[in-house]
């Protein structure tokens, strides 16, 4: 083929198409995974279902295998999928229509990047949903590259209800969506055994 190299740099690919899940309880897992994306099925079996929620044909695929164990959380893998929203209000409006289904996040954090919410499927896979916090990708770079972030990769906890209530009150997003700084901070424990990091500090956001 004309133009084609197999040197330097590996050309990137357009986008990431879909997640997929294998799991011993089908239908729970489409039940939960169709509410939480206000997504519809594309296909379903027996043995398997494709779940979509935008211009694409399938986001999610479920997979049914008999058999299959409880996730060993010290396992290696991957540890979590992301949905990003344009607004701080869509990301709040999708908590409210969440939580009216009983589901609700597992822990908050202030990223710095980004704002996210954390759940879990009844699979006990980790979900993040998540607004950026800078207007471009580049000052989130910038920030990224930072002695603030370096010292805190992990970011600020916050208690959803009272971000929604700052956000009520009329109070800017940006400001809202400011990272409250609170020193060196390791990894929480949900990522494995540096929990116990003399570095690891629960400290919620409470401040403006």
């Amino acid at each position: 083929m004309p133009g084609i190299t197999s040197t330097g740099q590996v050309i990137s690919p357009k986008a990431l198409a879909h997640v997929v899940f294998r799991t011993a309880d089908l239908d729970r897992m489409v039940d939960f995974w169709v509410t939480f994306l206000g997504g519809s099925i594309s296909h379903r079996s027996k043995a398997i279902a494709f779940i979509r929620y935008d211009e694409e044909h399938h986001r999610i695929a479920i997979i049914q295998a008999p058999g299959t164990v409880e996730r060993n959380p010290q396992a290696a893998g991957m540890h979590h999928v992301a949905f990003s929203f344009d607004t701080l209000s869509e990301l709040v409006e999708g908590y409210h229509q969440r939580k009216a289904h009983s589901i609700v996040p597992k822990r908050c954090v202030n990223h710095g990047p980004t704002t996210s919410m954390y759940y879990e499927d009844p699979d006990g896979n980790t979900i993040e949903t998540q607004v950026d916090n800078f207007d471009t990708a580049d000052e989130a770079a910038e920030f990224m590259s930072s002695k603030l972030f370096a010292e805190n990769p992990i970011g600020t906890d916050f208690e959803p209800e009272e971000l929604i209530a700052r956000l009520k009150a009329g109070e800017d997003d940006k400001i809202i969506k400011k990272r409250i700084e609170i020193g060196p901070r390791g990894l929480p424990a949900s990522y494995g055994p540096q929990e116990t990091s003399p570095m690891f500090h629960g400290r919620r956001s409470t401040g403006t």
